[in-house]
């Protein structure tokens, strides 16, 4: 019976969470300052996904082919080669990595 009280009270704090996006002024989510805040904060909760994605498995860091894969990635994007061909260079990375024998 706790975790359906805990499920309806995530559901609850869903809702108002967008509630209250819809209550803000149309004015203050076009600011550039709110543009900026909202840019930022797009980029750095994805650069602390990828980093939290790579390096930890459950509670332990792990060092292991995403590592490589994100290594590549990475030297691909630096050679300015478009999107899709970065992201087949970390997969296939990550698969010649454990294919070699990495976890």
């Amino acid at each position: 019976m706790t975790t359906w009280l805990y499920i309806l009270a995530a559901g609850v704090v869903a809702f108002l969470t967008k509630l209250v996006g819809y209550l803000v002024p149309a004015r203050v989510l076009k600011s550039k300052r709110m543009t900026r805040v909202a840019g930022t904060l797009t980029i750095g909760l994805l650069a602390s996904l990828t980093v939290l994605n790579t390096f930890a498995n459950g509670q332990q860091l792990t060092f292991d082919a995403r590592i490589g894969s994100l290594l590549a990635a990475f030297i691909a994007l630096l050679l300015r080669a478009p999107f899709l061909v970065v992201v087949i260079v970390g997969a296939a990375a990550a698969a010649l990595l454990r294919w070699a024998g990495l976890p």
